[in-house]
């Protein structure tokens, strides 16, 4: 049975939104009838707020409540990857997420009994880190940066280029696997499945498999197909030797930077999980596909009312 202390509560409300910044109040004001203590942010990361609440914090939340879409999420997980603190996040001012709570849970104050009668599960969802590494002339290398990512990296090419085609190298577990031309190439997890990877044709992934999808985005050849591999797997990414085009790294929709020819990018399974609450009472992840996919069925095989 998992179990959330309410001692102190940060809340982390979508910025340049009205209704999230109304939602952060009603939400300290419930907390506040408990004798609960919490904090409001506001979710501006170009400010650095998250991260200037953890440099000499008074007291370490015992958990975040994140109020917002699945773009904010993904980003308070990224600013909060160093902290093990459990998130627990509605939909506020956005379509149905993927990554949220319904926001009914949060406006009839049910969600505080709920962490009260732990009718609620913590899902491990894995991360992705991504290290970009630099070859120096004497044939030596050094992490140049490092990123983290809940839902997907992604390699396209630099804006300035003309045409958006480059040549992408992949390399999994030391063995190289293809070379990618075309738009672009997707590497996600399986919480990530559902995000960028579909649209550019992905699977859909549970995300209590532990798997990774590499993903070509629009790709010239028809034998490019996306491919499951483990999660233990080791990915390389870099541009094809005699393309002089560089690459851009994306991160959950976020630039990152310009992967050069004396570059390239490895990737692998994050070392700490994001720990995500999910209600009991809240629908399935099933039901939020068919929601947001509109999946009905075949409608040859529906009665029709006219008839």
């Amino acid at each position: 049975m998992h179990r959330v202390k309410l001692s102190f509560v940060l809340i982390i409300y979508r910025s340049n939104s009205d209704i999230a910044l109304d939602s952060s109040k009603f939400c300290e004001e419930v907390l506040k009838e408990k004798n609960i203590k919490s904090h409001r942010i506001e979710s501006n990361f170009n400010n650095k707020e998250i991260d200037d609440f953890f440099l000499n914090p008074i007291l370490l939340p015992n958990l975040v409540i994140i109020l917002g879409g699945d773009g904010t999420v993904l980003k308070c997980s990224n600013a909060l990857v160093n902290h093990d603190i459990p998130l627990l996040c509605f939909n506020i001012g956005g379509n149905l997420g993927f990554l949220t709570q319904e926001k009914d849970f949060l406006f009839d104050k049910s969600f505080i009994q709920i962490l009260e009668k732990k009718e609620f599960n913590i899902d491990l969802r894995d991360r992705l880190k991504c290290n970009v590494f630099e070859i120096k002339k004497n044939k030596e290398k050094s992490i140049l940066r490092s990123y983290d990512a809940l839902n997907d990296f992604y390699f396209k090419s630099i804006e300035e280029d003309i045409s958006p085609t480059n040549q992408i190298q992949l390399e999994i577990d030391n063995e190289i696997v293809n070379e990618y031309k075309g738009d672009g190439l997707i590497i996600s997890s399986s919480t990530g499945s559902t995000a960028y990877s579909m649209a550019a044709g992905g699977p859909i992934v549970h995300p209590s498999v532990d798997a990774l999808i590499i993903n070509p985005i629009c790709p010239m050849s028809l034998a490019s197909r996306p491919i499951v591999i483990p999660h233990t797997s080791d990915i390389k990414v870099r541009a094809v030797k005699n393309s002089r085009r560089a690459i851009k790294l994306w991160k959950d929709g976020t630039k990152c930077m310009t992967i050069n020819q004396n570059n390239y990018c490895e990737i692998r399974k994050g070392d700490k999980s994001c720990k995500m609450i999910r209600f009991n009472k809240s629908i399935s992840y099933y039901s939020k596909l068919i929601k947001k996919l509109e999946w009905k069925g075949d409608l040859s095989l529906k009665k029709d009312p006219n008839r």
